[in-house]
């Protein structure tokens, strides 16, 4: 869903005044939806100019270990709190940017399965012939606990199919019955839909910091568009992407 250009409201949290930059991003794919829609409107308020990369979280702090230059980076709690132990990150920049949950993704128009309790969601699973989530994202490992806990690991390995990219993608075009990532990866594939979120009991929240990298070339403006994003103004695009304000 588009939303507006939210004008002077932004505008104001931007930081005007700081120079017109080219602030470097890396950003996890669950906020891809997000940036899509703030970040030309972060452009058109003041000038700034965004390179954006977005990939899994492991591959995106594999490559700041490795050296990679960026100004902000926009990871899962985790592997931000990690990044400023190793002081790739500035803690004092760190501000949470958005909450995610889990959910199911099918194929447009398929029959939605039922997950309205922990029960009835490992009956989807067992009834799915194949699922899909990505393996170097953060969907597996969690889906793999859920599978030990319900005792069906051993089923679940033959009809899992390992995404090599968004698994509502793979859905949309066949690959598997039904997959698993994050609500905000779901909601804008072409040809998926979202059956439903994880029920209670076994849903995990990811949370997704922003940071400004210690080597930043340009920390004032990445901090600028750190306020951008985390404006009062800007909640209903992130709710609209399938998250909630950080």
């Amino acid at each position: 869903m588009k939303i507006a250009t939210l004008g002077f409201a932004l505008l104001q949290a931007t930081g005007a005044g700081v120079k017109a930059a080219e602030i470097t991003v890396v950003c996890t794919n669950a906020v891809k939806t997000v940036l899509e829609e703030l970040g030309p409107q972060f452009e058109g308020a003041n000038g700034h100019k965004l390179a954006i990369r977005f990939a899994p979280t492991s591959e995106l702090k594999a490559q700041i270990e490795k050296g990679e230059a960026f100004d902000l980076a926009i990871l899962t709690a985790a592997a931000t709190d990690d990044l400023i132990k190793q002081a790739k990150l500035a803690a004092a920049t760190r501000v949470d940017v958005a909450r995610s949950g889990m959910g199911v993704a099918i194929r447009k128009g398929a029959a939605r399965p039922d997950l309205s309790s922990e029960e009835a969601f490992k009956r989807a699973l067992l009834q799915a012939k194949s699922i899909t989530y990505t393996g170097a994202g953060f969907s597996g490992p969690n889906l793999k606990k859920i599978f030990e806990r319900f005792g069906i690991a051993d089923e679940m390995k033959a009809r899992t199919r390992i995404a090599s990219g968004n698994a509502a993608e793979a859905v949309s075009r066949g690959e598997a019955e039904l997959g698993f990532t994050q609500v905000s990866e779901i909601l804008h594939v072409t040809g998926a839909e979202l059956a439903g979120p994880f029920p209670p009991g076994v849903q995990v929240h990811t949370v997704f910091p922003a940071a400004v990298g210690t080597g930043a070339r340009e920390p004032a403006a990445a901090q600028a568009l750190i306020r951008f994003l985390t404006a009062p103004a800007a909640a209903p695009i992130i709710r609209a992407s399938g998250m909630e304000p950080g």
